[in-house]
């Protein structure tokens, strides 16, 4: 799939997310939120520093946000994250009325975006929400894969 200069560009601000996260030892995973071609919230892992496991990047960028707009309906709103959101990330995704979720790549052990469930757009909610998946996804993969190599001390 195509997509516009626009998703690269945004993607890519999720990616300079990322990598703060792996400037700080978390799990490098970054996220944005747009509205009106216009990125109002950013997030990245912050699990290790707060000591919270509810501080996924998602979260974050999603709770930045609502602060931006005043508002926790964010239905006007895209997200682009560099990893597919797991179960709880997609559930605050589904509460909040995102529009349109991008994502990097597709996490096989912990994704609720189509890789173990497909939550955001199976229809059970008062909600869906549209997935694209695959940009800029070997560069997301690159960095989870060096902090893990890091990590493991390979």
């Amino acid at each position: 799939m195509n997509f516009s200069e626009d998703c690269y560009r945004f993607m890519y601000a999720a990616l300079q997310e990322a990598e703060k996260a792996f400037e700080e030892k978390e799990v490098p995973v970054g996220a944005v939120v747009v509205h009106q071609n216009k990125i109002i919230g950013r997030g990245y892992n912050q699990v290790e520093r707060l000591n919270d496991a509810t501080a996924h990047a998602e979260m974050i960028a999603l709770t930045a946000a609502s602060n931006n707009l005043n508002n926790w309906r964010l239905n006007e709103c895209d997200i682009y994250v560099t990893l597919e959101p797991c179960v709880m990330c997609t559930g605050a995704l589904l509460a909040s009325r995102i529009n349109n979720l991008y994502f990097a790549s597709f996490d096989p052990k912990f994704g609720a975006c189509g890789s173990l469930y497909n939550l955001a757009s199976e229809g059970k909610y008062n909600h869906t929400i549209k997935i694209y998946s695959g940009i800029l996804s070997s560069e997301s993969e690159q960095i989870l894969k060096n902090f893990f190599e890091v990590k493991r001390g390979k």
